[in-house]
């Protein structure tokens, strides 16, 4: 049977590369499925078709945001659907394999798929006996499978080996039966990230190479060897999840700042966001301010970077979007929030205190500098500048000291590397470039060629 397509309404969060899906049951009810606490984009999909959420399910316990199913049974009253095994520590319809749940013309029907998380489950959405589609959540994923390893070194090979067994059941179902992963391109929970969002079990079974995999073994070692460095902040989500995020009544507000208050809080362990734009940042910033520019990816690099034990205060630009960082810092946990800094950094000059600076610079303007690559290990492999060393930038606070003085650091297109620099200075790094840009950019201004390579060049 086939499914209308509008009925399924999916929610991407580019940023964290997941994607959320709502579907209209047809009677102004709806469900949906691995929410996550910014419920923007759910609400206002939820209140154009006019629906109220009835069902809230989550495949599993999430590692990179916290779930959204509390405050949906809050706002919509919806029932929260979740696998029996999970232990959640709040109110919910727990689920174990093979149970059904009758959503008033169509049923879902949950599949144990453990591998990404030992409680994992999928869920087959039916049509009477017609398989429509499968949330796969974590397990069955566009070219690939989640990673099994956030768990810890110990659980990392038992965990893909359940994977493996949760795949081949994924990919018993019939050959149309669409595909509906919750983790896709960017996420950093994929091993490793496709492109697609949405797929079916056919197109899965012809194009994935895990799936090619000849035995166990090999489905094993191929995962594994995918697997690359993920965000701190994935390792204390799973037990926050199990818990149940706290209800956010309204959009938490920043509260405005005097320079003199800013300085307090640094001086008593907090820290500055500066939000603003890399070019802004560079041209003028408060010292031992960490650039993280407004940006889709800002939630995984703030909880990759900085702690949630330590009061946070933002410095932004006029005109930006307030109210889209406290919701991707929510969203993964971070609630200590003191504030901004009102007036910016006009205001922080004129309470008479200084402002740093970070050249960035153009490809033809590097001065032989060394040069820094801070991408993830797997964008370095697929093209770098030749002698480039490479230091993702997740590592780089722990080995700040390994970096060359006086590099020029790059990323892709510079957001990365300010991040990147402004870590290096703070590490106590002098005559520190940023590169505007990325390896092509520097290869066309240097007459060179690319390479590739799958070694370690890390320092």
């Amino acid at each position: 049977m086939s499914f209308p397509e509008d009925q399924l309404i999916p929610l991407v969060d580019e940023g964290l590369g997941n994607s959320a899906y709502l579907l209209d049951l047809g009677d102004g009810r709806a469900l949906a499925v691995d929410a996550s606490r910014d419920l923007r984009a759910l609400h206002a999909a939820a209140e154009r078709r006019g629906l109220t959420v009835a069902y809230a399910a989550d495949t599993h316990l999430h590692a990179d945001f916290l779930s959204g199913a509390v405050q949906l049974a809050h706002d919509h009253g919806a029932t929260i659907l979740a696998s029996t095994a999970g232990r959640r520590a709040f109110d919910h319809q727990g689920l174990t394999d093979g149970d059904e749940v009758d959503l008033g013309g169509l049923t879902l029907r949950t599949l144990a798929t453990p591998g990404h998380t030992d409680e994992h489950i999928s869920f087959l959405l039916l049509d009477g006996r017609s398989e429509l589609g499968v949330f796969t959540g974590g397990s069955l994923i566009v070219n690939s499978a989640a990673r099994t390893d956030l768990l810890g070194a110990d659980r990392t090979q038992e965990l893909a080996r359940a994977q493996y067994r949760s795949l081949k059941r994924l990919t018993a179902l019939p050959d149309e039966t669409t595909v509906w992963p919750t983790h896709g391109a960017g996420s950093f929970c994929s091993a490793p990230p496709g492109s697609e969002r949405t797929s079916t079990v056919g197109a899965e079974k012809r194009a994935n190479p895990l799936l090619a995999a000849a035995d166990e073994d090999s489905f094993v070692s191929q995962l594994i060897a995918s697997l690359g460095t993920y965000p701190a902040y994935f390792d204390r989500l799973g037990e926050a999840n199990r818990r149940g995020p706290g209800v956010v009544t309204r959009t938490p507000p920043l509260t405005e700042l005097s320079a003199e208050q800013v300085r307090t809080l640094v001086t008593d362990g907090g820290h500055v966001v500066d939000v603003r734009p890399a070019a802004d940042y560079a041209a003028g910033h408060i010292p031992g301010s960490l650039s993280i520019p407004l940006r889709g990816q800002f939630a995984t690099w703030l909880g990759w970077l900085l702690p949630d034990t330590a009061p946070l205060v933002f410095a932004a630009a006029d005109g930006q979007d307030l109210s889209e960082i406290v919701w991707q810092a929510y969203k993964i946990g971070y609630e200590r929030l003191a504030g901004r800094l009102a007036g910016g950094t006009t205001a922080w000059t004129a309470a008479g205190h200084r402002l740093a600076t970070t050249a960035f610079v153009t490809a033809d303007r590097t001065d032989n500098r060394p040069y820094v690559d801070v991408r993830q290990k797997s964008e370095f492999a697929a093209g770098h500048v030749p002698g480039a060393v490479n230091i993702e930038l997740g590592a780089l606070m722990r080995i700040a000291a390994d970096a060359p003085e006086g590099a020029v650091v790059a990323c892709g297109h510079g957001e990365r590397a300010m991040t990147a620099a402004s870590l290096l200075e703070r590490a106590g790094h002098t005559d520190v470039a940023v590169l505007d840009g990325g390896p092509a950019d520097y290869s066309a201004a240097h007459g060179g060629q690319l390479v590739q390579c799958t070694e370690d060049t890390r320092p």
